[in-house]
């Protein structure tokens, strides 16, 4: 037992499986007693309120059920929970409770009890405001610097700040550049809201300037916290702390200055009232929670840090003065008087742990008992050591984790493509506005050597390419088994493709012996598919828009050679010129020089020279690697059409606009719809007949427009949706 460890004087453990975060603590004297004596109240995410009056237990006993002054559940998370002067008409302290879409505030008070059961308590809702926002966090003070009351601010999940004056709602603004809530706090000497925004920056604002903003719902009817409801004000000063903040506090005790403190991830900073720095400490742990409270030395303010080492560290200013070992990780720290005794550091941990401690100095009486002295029997030592190295030996071997790495793969998987179009054509929803679509086979086998588990086999084509069927399942698979599927690719969109290569990967499992379900692993192959499945032969054009020309290292290679499926060997003026027709009505033409080593492919449209160019230098690489040529090249020297390019982005982004115009445009002609439907469905409904004053004809008129919008759109959508595949041609 150390030294340095936080004195347990009261604990216990909250519920089962429950939840509790930064706000969920807080300790007053809520019921008031007038004795001094503060109570703890905790919240939990499931909606239990309890309070707590702790009184001294030795160690090792159990809390005492009269310590537990009331449970109750409110069937609602609870966010946060303070006290306050909350109730109009009276000084006394009330509870404050903040669930998501609402705020309740309660009286807390006791009954003197007859039997030895003690006291009893009780809470009453004195009264609740509905929110229309998710709130996020709540502070509360005399904002405007009224007396003998507290008011209350709630901050919304979307940047809006609600004010209540007690009983009634007074108005809600947004925050400015607002994007993720941060801690909020209350500043009663500069009468203003400090949080920390997402930007990472301390924001002040002063309530004056909320409360004289123009509201953007004044024009409108009584009913309030609309959602459209609040209006960005300005901020009255920032600060960068470069860190996002996990609290925030404003303290002002008599013998020191009114501060600010905020706890970062890295960093705790002390503010003036103004934003500057007064002070800054550099944490060496990621704190989790603090509390300044006051200090005995005049002009000085300690801070308790909580971290998630389970330490909770005490500073004056910037110096470490203590440091102390919990249990636990705690989420929240206060500080209490509790039965007389000041200075109770109450923590609460996120599963619910609540303890009370101080830090006192009592020292252990515990002493080791005295090792019994015994001989080395160095024989027995030697052969232990031997039994633990042959067992470390066979723990650390990578079979029984993962299989041995083999020659040769316990999986494969193979693609063959037919060299012949189908015969008759697969192709499905082919939205390609040729006379005949074809389709080739592709076939393919599994090979598995070892059992392999859950295979699935998945292919997958460039788009607008498209396969009959892209997903199979097969049972398990044995040693030295196979499976076989036959599937058609064909073109589906009216475009062409970028590429003409597919992928098949199959997902297996193999069981092992320390994991009989199997160590997941993947097989996979790539296939070609032929040319002639998105063009055919044509004839030649010698008048064309783009062109490019490619350089080589050797002679000009006769099409009958590389491309024997789209040339007939009866024509030889086809040795150096071919066409070539794609399924989308364009036309390319390749030409082949007779006295130097280049290749010319020209085309009426800039995308259509991607997918021949790409072709035609596979076909050469592949016949003089045949020849066992090795330093074959191919080279391109000219100009980069970016001027087209960029034109292709030009009416690619032109798409865009259009679409999200058609988009908006549909928007709101779906709402005016939804408006001529309400008002005539009031109509129909009414008792007392009365004219359609035109709403039919209106609703007539909006569908018909929202139809022919809907149709733009789709034609828009199409058309960006082709453009993209011609853009990465």
């Amino acid at each position: 037992m150390s030294l340095f460890k936080a004195r347990d004087w009261w604990s216990t453990v909250l519920g089962e499986k429950e939840e509790f975060d930064q706000g969920c603590l807080c300790v007053a004297d809520v019921d008031n007693s007038g004795s001094g004596q503060d109570k703890i109240i905790v919240g939990s995410y499931m909606g239990y309120l309890r309070i707590f009056n702790p009184r001294p237990v030795k160690p090792g006993d159990e809390i005492q059920p009269e310590d537990l002054l009331l449970e109750v559940q409110l069937r609602e998370p609870i966010l946060q929970v303070e006290v306050g002067k909350f109730v109009s008409g009276t000084e006394g302290l009330h509870l404050a409770v903040l669930h998501c879409r609402k705020l309740c505030v309660y009286a807390v008070s006791g009954t003197l009890g007859n039997v030895e059961h003690g006291n009893q308590y009780q809470i009453k809702l004195m009264y609740e405001h509905n929110l229309q926002r998710t709130a996020c966090n709540m502070t509360y003070g005399p904002f405007g610097g009224v007396k003998g009351r507290d008011l209350i601010c709630i901050q919304s999940m979307d940047g809006m700040l609600m004010l209540f004056e007690q009983e009634s709602y007074a108005f809600g603004r947004f925050l400015p550049g607002f994007l993720l809530p941060g801690p909020l706090t209350y500043s009663s000497r500069t009468d203003s809201f400090i949080t920390v925004s997402s930007c990472r920056q301390v924001e002040s604002y002063k309530y004056q300037v909320l409360a004289f903003a123009t509201d953007a719902d004044e024009r409108q009817e009584t009913e309030q916290q609309k959602l459209s409801s609040g209006k960005r004000v300005a901020v009255d000063w920032v600060l960068n702390i470069g860190e996002q903040a996990l609290d925030i506090r404003v303290v002002s005790f008599n013998q020191a200055v009114s501060s600010v403190f905020v706890l970062g991830e890295r960093n705790f900073f002390c503010l003036k009232d103004n934003g500057q720095i007064r002070f800054m400490k550099k944490l060496d742990y990621s704190p989790s929670c603090f509390i300044p409270y006051c200090s005995v030395k005049e002009g000085t303010i300690n801070t308790l840090v909580g971290n998630h080492s389970k330490m909770l560290n005490v500073y004056q200013d910037i110096t470490l003065k203590w440091a102390t070992q919990l249990p636990h990780i705690p989420v929240s720290v206060k500080v209490a008087n509790l039965q007389d005794l000041k200075g109770v550091i109450v923590t609460l941990t996120d599963d619910g742990h609540l303890q009370c401690s101080y830090l006192g100095t009592d020292p252990s009486l515990f002493q080791a008992p005295r090792v019994d002295s015994r001989e080395i029997n160095y024989e027995e030592f030697e052969a232990e050591m031997k039994e633990l190295q042959k067992i470390i030996k066979e723990a650390t071997k990578t079979q029984d984790i993962l299989p041995k790495s083999e020659k040769h793969r316990d999986l494969i998987v193979t693609a063959e493509v037919s060299p012949d179009l189908d015969a008759e054509s697969q192709a499905i929803d082919s939205e390609v506005k040729a006379e005949a679509v074809p389709s080739v086979t592709v076939k393919i086998t599994i090979q598995s050597r070892v059992t392999a588990q859950k295979p699935n086999l998945a292919v997958c084509v460039q788009a607008p390419l498209a396969v009959t069927c892209d997903q199979f399942v097969f049972d398990d698979l044995e040693p030295d088994s196979s499976e076989t599927v036959v599937l058609s690719v064909f073109l589906k969109g009216n475009c062409s493709p970028s590429e003409l290569e597919g992928n098949c990967m199959v997902s297996y499992n193999i069981p092992t012996e320390l994991n009989p379900e199997g160590i997941p692993k993947v097989a996979q192959c790539n296939f070609r598919l032929p040319l002639r499945l998105v063009c055919s032969p044509a004839q030649p054009s010698k008048a064309a828009n783009h062109k490019i020309t490619i350089d080589t290292n050797k002679p000009p290679i006769s099409f009958l050679t590389i491309f024997p499926d789209f040339v007939d060997p009866s024509e030889d003026d086809q040795a150096n010129v071919l066409g070539f027709q794609f399924l989308t009505g364009s036309k390319t033409t390749l030409l082949a020089s007779k006295t130097s080593q280049r290749y010319r492919i020209q085309s009426d449209q800039l995308e259509d020279l991607w997918l021949i160019t790409r072709e035609l230098t596979l076909r050469l690489e592949e016949h003089f690697k045949k020849q066992n040529c090795k330093d074959f090249a191919c080279t391109f020297s000219g100009s980069i059409p970016l001027q087209e390019y960029f034109e292709l982005i030009d009416r690619h982004f032109e798409l865009r606009l259009n679409a999200e115009k058609f988009q908006e445009l549909l928007s709101e002609r779906a709402v005016q719809f939804r408006a001529i439907e309400r008002r005539l469905l009031t109509r129909f409904k009414d008792k007392t007949p009365a004219p359609l004053q035109h709403l039919d004809t209106l609703l007539e008129g909006t569908f018909r427009e929202d139809r022919e919008d809907w149709g733009y759109l789709k034609i828009e959508e199409r058309g960006l949706k082709l453009h993209c595949f011609s853009k990465s041609c």
